[in-house]
C-alpha cells in the first residue's frame, strides 16, 4: 500500500516537472516557433494542417483546439469552415502572440483564446462537437488524462483529431530523418529561438512517443471508438481519429 502510494506521489511529482519544462521553453521560443516549423518542414506543416482540419469539416462548431500555441490550428479551422473555436493552451505567451498575429485577421472574431490545461479542462461535459490539437499531446505529462478529458467534453458522436509526429521506418530514410531531427533542428531552432535545449527536447519527446499502433490502441482504451490513423511524408506525421460514441 506504502509502495503505491508513494509510486503515485512520484509519478505526480514528474508530471509537474514535466508540465514546467514545456511551459517553460515554449514561452521562450513563442515569437519564432512557426517561423522554425515552417523552415524545418520545407512549409510542408501547412499541408499536414489542413489535412487534419479537413477530419473536423462535417463538424459545426464550437471546437476545442488543445495546446493550440500561436493559434495556427485554430485559424485554419475557421478558414476550412467558419464556427466558434475555443483555443486552449498552458502558456499565456504563445496565445497572446498569436491573438497579436491575428489581430487583423478575420478569424480571430471566431477564435476564443482560454489558458488552461490539457489534463484538466476547464469545460463541461458535452461541449464541443470537435477537437483537435497538433504537435502537442506529447506534450502533455500525462497523454491518457489529455484523451479522457476531450471524450469528456465532446458531444456524444464528436470527433478528435490529432495531428503528431512518429518516426519513420522505410530503410535508409529513418536513418536519414533521425540525423535531420537530432543534428539539424536543434542548429536550426537554436540558432533562431536562442534555445537549442528545446529543439533537443523535440528530438527526444519524439523518440519517446509510442508508435501510431500503441497510441491508437492508447485511444480505444480511453472510450474512443472507429479509431483509424494514417501516416503522411513517409511517416514523418501521423493523423488519428476518434469518436465519441
Amino acid at each position: 500500500m506504502f509502495f503505491e502510494v508513494f509510486l503515485s506521489i512520484l509519478r505526480g511529482m514528474v508530471a509537474l516537472d514535466k508540465k514546467k519544462y514545456v511551459k517553460t521553453k515554449f514561452s521562450k521560443v513563442t515569437r519564432r516557433y512557426d517561423l522554425v516549423n515552417t523552415l524545418g518542414s520545407l512549409g510542408v506543416d501547412h499541408w499536414w494542417r489542413y489535412l487534419c482540419i479537413r477530419e473536423l469539416k462535417a463538424y459545426p462548431g464550437p471546437i476545442l483546439d488543445l495546446c493550440a500555441g500561436t493559434l495556427t490550428l485554430s485559424k485554419e479551422i475557421v478558414r476550412q469552415r467558419p464556427r466558434p473555436v475555443v483555443a486552449l493552451d498552458i502558456t499565456y505567451e504563445m496565445l497572446s502572440y498569436g491573438k497579436l498575429r491575428l489581430a487583423r485577421h478575420p478569424a480571430l472574431s471566431f477564435i476564443f483564446p482560454v489558458v488552461g490545461d490539457a489534463e484538466k479542462l476547464p469545460f463541461s461535459a458535452n461541449q464541443f462537437w470537435g477537437a483537435s490539437v497538433a504537435f502537442g499531446i506529447r506534450n502533455l505529462a500525462d497523454p491518457e488524462k489529455g484523451l479522457k478529458e476531450v471524450l469528456r467534453t465532446l458531444k456524444p458522436g464528436g470527433k478528435f483529431v490529432i495531428l503528431e509526429f512518429s518516426r519513420p521506418t522505410l530503410p535508409g530514410f529513418s536513418h536519414l530523418y533521425r540525423l535531420y531531427l537530432n543534428k539539424f533542428m536543434p542548429l536550426l531552432g537554436g540558432n533562431l529561438t536562442g534555445d537549442r535545449e528545446a529543439y533537443e527536447y523535440l528530438a527526444d519527446s519524439i523518440e519517446k512517443f509510442p508508435a501510431p499502433e500503441e497510441f491508437s490502441l492508447l485511444m480505444k482504451n480511453c472510450g474512443f471508438k472507429k479509431v483509424k490513423y494514417f501516416q503522411l511524408s513517409f511517416g514523418i506525421v501521423t493523423i488519428y481519429t476518434g469518436l465519441k460514441p
